[in-house]
């Protein structure tokens, strides 16, 4: 549409105007409805639908409509690429003539898109159809010419759209959409450019509020994912015991740049009060992060996460994906890495009692969270091992008992006022259903080690463990006196090779109630089954 042409159209409405709207009422017209379903079906090629459309020219010029749909290249078997329940135009005539609309107000807009595959096949069709109207062009309608400088290059200086939905639709029908629910979003100089924006949107899970302001577009028509997109975001006050068997008050901030389809994102997460329901200790957990995340889908790769806690830090990296059909969130799948970390702060997190053992500790596992509406102790997996050097029982009886073993195990007379010895721990561990299982695990004071196999239950806090307390010393060294004499008799017996010995040992019980003893089942068992780290 040509600037000639359109103040004409001007020309005609003022006088219009003399009669119609000496008392504001609005103008209906069934021409302007359909002269703005024609530009818009021609600017977007697409079949577009409008209920109603009416303009006011005094005491500025104005329009509004109700029901606008846009059915992307004509699909009227699959949702509407974008609806709007309501919007309203305002500006001036000089500024509409110089291509700039003053203010566009939308309420109720909803943008669906489709999964990337089934765009493709409509980007495919699209083209096909554009080439077979180049072949056989029309040879009753006259070619038109659009003029670029005015309404081909219109800009909206404000846009404010209120209760917005973008649904980002997957190619498994049996999984649900992508939901984003944008309260409020601001753009400027919205048109074939780059739009400076600012909008607050409600994140499902955990829930809580993003507001995040940059730049936006300009928009790819031939593939929304490589449209451009970059700025900041703070979410604050996100309730994370939406998820069972945690709680806690997040908070985070951070940036991101890129396009749609493929956003670099740093930020950092606090959360001062982050609580592990099994253990019941509330700790001050603080994250940094660097992840790659799909805007199209929400599938997050989280190139490297540093959390720490207390004493402790840890490294870890993976995926956050959508891998169920027909269930909703998503699968965590990281690889974790602690190196220099305390036992202490861990143990926190897991058991109810305080610093039960207290020592340092590295730890390598995988670590996996599938969706599902459970408790996450009760879902999370993990495979790896770990290592605790110099490691100190903090019940003042165990600590004396580990020392007095250390001593007898040595041949030596228990002496109590010989320094507690450090104790250094080193094994395998598998963690699936809240059932911690430790194929083989390691436990070494001077003078004797402990080689154990078994299980313990995080909630319930029962376990069995079955392996061997080997010795330097054989078991007759073990005493002194008329009980030394009596025990050489067992020497052969639990006797190894290299000397010193190896005696069946079982550790069951519970964690307020344990108890440790000769496993009598496998006395005289030349097997001990002793377990290999």
């Amino acid at each position: 549409m040509s600037v000639k042409r359109i103040i004409v159209i001007v020309l005609v409405l003022v006088v219009v105007a003399v009669v119609a709207v000496a008392s504001m009422i609005p103008i209906t017209s069934e021409r302007a409805r359909r002269a703005v379903i024609a530009e818009l079906s021609e600017r977007l090629d697409s079949t577009v639908e409008l209920e109603s459309f009416e303009m006011r020219l005094l005491p500025r010029l104005s329009a509004s409509g109700r029901g606008l749909a846009v059915h992307h290249h004509g699909r009227t078997d699959v949702p509407p690429l974008l609806a709007i329940r309501q919007f309203a135009v305002s500006g001036g005539f000089i500024q509409l003539l110089r291509g700039h609309v003053n203010q566009v107000t939308v309420e109720g807009l909803d943008i669906m898109i489709p999964p990337k595959e089934r765009r493709d096949h409509q980007e495919d069709a699209a083209r096909e159809e554009d080439k077979d109207k180049r072949d056989k062009p029309k040879q009753d309608d006259p070619p038109t010419k659009r003029d670029g400088s005015a309404m081909g290059s219109m800009v909206i200086d404000r846009l404010e759209s209120l209760d917005a939905r973008v649904t980002i639709l997957k190619s498994d029908p049996k999984k649900s959409p992508k939901v984003w629910a944008i309260h409020r979003l601001n753009m400027r100089s919205v048109g074939d450019q780059s739009m400076p924006f600012e909008a607050l949107l409600t994140n499902a899970v955990p829930p809580g509020e993003i507001a995040t302001e940059g730049t936006f577009g300009p928009w790819d028509r031939e593939e929304p994912g490589r449209t451009p997109l970059g700025g900041t975001f703070w979410f604050d006050r996100a309730d994370l015991s939406v998820f069972k068997g945690i709680s806690g008050i997040l908070s985070s901030a951070g940036s991101f740049e890129g396009a749609l389809a493929r956003l670099d994102v740093d930020g950092q997460t606090d959360t001062p009060d982050f609580t592990v329901e099994v253990g019941g200790h509330p700790v001050a957990l603080h994250t940094t992060y660097s992840a790659t995340v799909d805007g199209t889908n929400g599938d997050t790769i989280l190139n490297r996460i540093d959390a720490s806690f207390l004493k402790t830090s840890l490294v870890a990296k993976g995926r956050v994906v959508d891998t169920t059909p027909g269930q909703p969130g998503r699968m965590v799948k990281l690889d974790v890495a602690i190196a220099g970390g305390r036992i202490e702060d861990v143990l926190l997190l897991a058991v109810k009692s305080t610093r039960p053992l207290v020592g340092a500790l590295s730890l390598q596992t995988s670590l996996i969270i599938p969706p599902g509406d459970r408790d996450v102790v009760e879902k999370l997996k993990l495979d790896g091992r770990f290592t605790m050097t110099d490691a100190h029982f903090t019940n003042v009886d165990v600590s004396q008992k580990i020392t007095a073993l250390s001593q007898r195990a040595r041949g030596k007379t228990p002496d109590a006022d010989e320094k507690q010895v450090g104790s250094d721990f080193a094994g395998q561990f598998k963690l699936d259903g809240g059932k911690l299982t430790i194929p083989a695990v390691a436990f070494d004071v001077p003078g004797a080690g402990v080689r154990l196999a078994g299980y313990y239950n995080l909630k319930q806090e029962d376990m069995d463990f079955r392996g061997a307390l080997l010795t330097d010393a054989k078991v007759s060294q073990m005493t002194t006196g008329w009980k030394s004499w009596l025990l050489k008799v067992l020497d052969p017996l639990f006797g190894r090779d290299g000397g010193g010995s190896s005696i069946p040992i079982k550790v069951t019980g519970t964690r307020k109630a344990p108890s440790f003893g000769l496993d009598t089942s496998r006395v005289f068992s030349r097997d001990q089954n002793v377990p290999k780290l």
